[in-house]
């Protein structure tokens, strides 16, 4: 089974979704079997790299929310990310554009590090309140994920893996997707949103029994067996 997760590192929900989902696949009697990918998604692919505004003054001025409005909505975030062992620190967020980001993540799946690289970006931008759009910052990222901080700032000083993230995102509008989290899953079933570990759980164990039924090797009826609570005992 291939789960392929379509998410931004500035977007709070995609946090919680992957937690939850992670929660869910723990649970889940075939996990072996799974393969997940993460996927490029951009929420503001027009956005600065440097941006003197704060999280709190974007919603409030993009939304036409009040600050009491902002700062409720922050809490909830901040006790749904709580319930499941995540620290949120959304009023210390710092706003910036995230391709270079993305472009790390791909960075390091070509190095076996993609989950350590996608934890490590969604702590450093929900938690720890840092820059993700600084390139040095990206780099004390890497080196902590495992990898060099030699060839990371190369790649982040050209143009690698460019295509690969805007080809995720390509592939994510050819797929419907207009917003995050997003689960595709053997690219024939679609999740939306952050649902709760419960409903991945039953997701996957429900696409596992369509995917792989049971094949039966001989007529059913034949063989000894028990069933109904008696035995057909065979003549001799």
């Amino acid at each position: 089974m291939k789960v392929e997760i379509w998410s931004d590192y500035q977007c709070p929900f995609c946090y919680i979704g992957k937690r939850r989902f992670e929660e869910a696949l723990k649970q889940f009697e075939n996990k072996a079997q799974v393969e997940v990918s993460f996927r490029s998604f951009e929420l503001n692919p027009e956005a600065e790299r440097d941006i003197n505004m704060s999280q709190n003054e974007m919603l409030a001025k993009k939304y036409g929310m009040s600050h009491a409005d902002v700062e409720a909505n922050n809490q909830n975030l901040t006790q749904q990310a709580k319930e499941l062992g995540l620290e949120y620190h959304l009023d210390k967020v710092v706003l910036t554009n995230s391709f270079d980001a993305h472009r790390l993540m791909h960075f390091a799946e070509s190095k076996g590090k993609e989950n350590e690289m996608n934890e490590l970006l969604f702590k450093a931008y929900f938690t720890e309140g840092k820059h993700i759009g600084d390139h040095a910052i990206l780099v004390n990222l890497a080196e902590e994920a495992g990898l060099d901080k030699f060839e990371v700032e190369a790649m982040l000083g050209g143009t690698t893996f460019t295509a690969e993230v805007r080809g995720d995102e390509q592939e994510g509008s050819q797929l419907g997707i207009t917003g995050v989290p997003f689960f595709v899953i053997n690219r024939k079933y679609g999740i939306s949103g952050a649902q709760s570990a419960e409903a991945f759980l039953d997701t996957l164990k429900k696409i596992w029994a369509e995917e792989n039924p049971l094949q039966m090797v001989n007529d059913p009826a034949t063989g000894d067996a028990c069933t109904d609570g008696s035995c057909n005992v065979p003549e001799k």
